[in-house]
């Protein structure tokens, strides 16, 4: 049998929303089962976003809240897939960060990121590397062009 972890996020309401709000966002999502109690309250519910599965517990209010030391990292093909992840993930009461972190409105961090920032940070040329770090860490969210254009000098 093959072992898997699976993320299980405590939210004080709304479960049901959150799953809806996830797996309207995410191509190809699928919801999982929601588990309700007999006044029809949401227990526990599961969700697929891009083949990763996640459950959920509507536990009231909690003493620990979600935080930056737990995110989700997506990783985006480029600049238009940054875009629509940045742009419906800080919808409706979500927060910019910098270097391509964000809040959404549940408070849960996700950092959007193009495979673009793999190659100009890993550039061999170290200068070209280091231009490109700078210009991420004086982004909110990460914009393509601005980071080849650093690596390179322009």
């Amino acid at each position: 049998m093959k072992s898997k972890i699976t993320p299980f996020l405590w939210f004080e309401k709304d479960a049901d929303a959150a799953i809806e709000y996830y797996t309207s966002i995410f191509k190809d999502a699928k919801k999982g089962p929601i588990n309700r109690m007999p006044d029809g309250q949401v227990i526990t519910g599961s969700f697929e976003l891009l083949g990763q599965e996640f459950m959920i517990l509507q536990g009231g209010p909690a003493s620990f809240k979600f935080n930056e030391s737990i995110s989700f990292f997506v990783s985006c093909k480029d600049q238009a897939e940054v875009d629509y992840y940045w742009d419906n993930l800080t919808a409706d009461g979500g927060e910019e960060s910098r270097c391509g972190w964000l809040k959404d409105k549940y408070g849960l961090s996700w950092q959007i990121v193009p495979e673009a920032l793999g190659t100009c940070l890993g550039d061999p040329d170290p200068e070209k590397a280091q231009r490109a770090m700078k210009a991420m860490m004086g982004m909110k969210k990460l914009i393509v062009a601005d980071l080849e254009n650093a690596r390179d000098g322009k």
